[in-house]
């Protein structure tokens, strides 16, 4: 991976995150944000670690269950918001594994990354180009679906793992079931779980923001109506989805689309989730955590609000405080912003099942580097009437 931003060599194992001052073209931003989201796709699972080739410690004894390279120690976990068992302890070499679970940041890196917020806040995003690039959102993400078609995210095979719900309603012998994923994009999420489907009476509605995103899922050999019906819907526009009617659908997924969104539409986007959702339904949610690596590279003229950038490619992107993530779901964001009550608004207030925090630290064992993710991971689930 290219160097931009706190990634670099180090000599000794007790790696050091040091700055590189050599800024890289816009153009070039985006492209090094998806190998980062690549990078996620290829080491979301524990289990999914790579190989390296067993060394067998000098004094002959069997390395500890953390650090073994045996896949007994690297199995399915039982817990999804366990987040991987590989933990980074004070005696191992950090550049022995590509990986290491619940890695908390040091303080090199923090200090860097203050320094970038801090120059972030103080060469944003012009007035000019903030009105451009959020008056018309979906302009951008079009084009974004026309220059990189199906091919530019890895299908997210594991969203199973993450979320067992998946691997219920799927299953022979379910019964109905109507599944909505929100920003579908190109189907790396809908193909994946359809070509898994033993449920004939799965229903999938695969729904996007872009018409070019779904115009490429409708173009897939895959696409088959009887089961998967894919559309273009704003999740905070004013309509439900197409086919969909209120109370209608068991299970949401929202998987990096929320940090999408404005924050001005948060409140409408959420009361769209409600009103389509069963009671009893569940959003099964991941997107991306504040102090992420692809938050902290972001360079001067990419900041449009605090925790909220445009991309290069003219896309936006939120990074979030898991606090900040309950408070949306659970409704009390909105009745803290609304200083009157008012009786015509709709209650809505989530019941948050789970919501976590997965940190990451992702290696680059040949050149020495190290990178820190940042993902927030929940399930929300609308209540039933009392």
């Amino acid at each position: 991976m290219a160097s931009n931003g706190v990634v670099a060599p180090v000599a000794s194992s007790q790696a050091q995150v040091v700055v590189d001052e050599q800024q890289q073209p816009d153009q070039q931003l985006t492209a090094q944000i998806s190998k980062l989201e690549i990078a996620e796709e290829k080491q979301q699972q524990p289990e999914q670690h790579q190989q390296e080739e067993q060394q067998a410690p000098a004094n002959g004894e069997q390395a500890p269950p953390h650090r073994s390279h045996d896949p007994q120690f690297n199995q399915k976990r039982s817990d999804p918001f366990q987040f991987g068992s590989r933990y980074l302890q004070e005696q191992d070499d950090v550049f022995e594994f590509n990986a290491w679970d619940h890695v908390e940041t040091d303080d090199t890196y923090n200090e860097y990354a203050e320094q970038q917020y801090e120059m972030q806040r103080n060469a944003p995003v012009s007035d000019f180009d903030k009105h451009r690039f959020n008056s018309d959102p979906a302009k951008w993400w079009n084009q974004f679906y026309k220059n990189n078609t199906a091919n530019f995210f890895k299908d997210r095979k594991w969203l199973q793992q993450e979320f067992p719900i998946l691997d219920k309603v799927t299953s022979e012998g379910y019964g109905p079931c109507t599944l909505l994923e929100i920003g579908a994009g190109a189907g790396n999420t809908a193909f994946p779980i359809l070509s898994k489907n033993k449920n004939p009476e799965l229903k999938l509605h695969a729904c996007d923001f872009s018409k070019k995103a779904v115009e490429v899922m409708r173009s897939q050999e895959a696409y088959n109506t009887d089961q998967m019906q894919a559309d273009v819907w704003d999740v905070a526009g004013d309509e439900l989805p197409p086919h969909l009617e209120e109370n209608s659908v068991d299970v949401a997924l929202m998987v990096f689309i929320f940090s999408a969104l404005s924050p001005l539409q948060w409140k409408k986007a959420v009361e769209n989730v409600y009103r389509v959702l069963k009671p009893g339904g569940e959003v099964c949610f991941r997107d991306y955590g504040r102090g992420d690596l692809a938050q902290v590279r972001f360079k001067k003229g990419r900041y449009l609000d605090e925790n909220f950038y445009i991309r290069g490619d003219g896309t936006r992107v939120y990074f979030f405080e898991r606090d900040e993530l309950a408070d949306i779901w659970s409704g009390k964001l909105f009745t803290q912003d609304s200083e009157v009550e008012d009786a015509s608004e709709p209650d809505i207030r989530f019941v948050i099942e789970d919501l976590g925090v997965d940190r990451r630290l992702l290696v680059n064992r040949a050149k020495k580097l190290k990178m820190y993710r940042c993902w927030l991971q929940g399930r929300f689930r609308k209540p039933l009437p009392n």
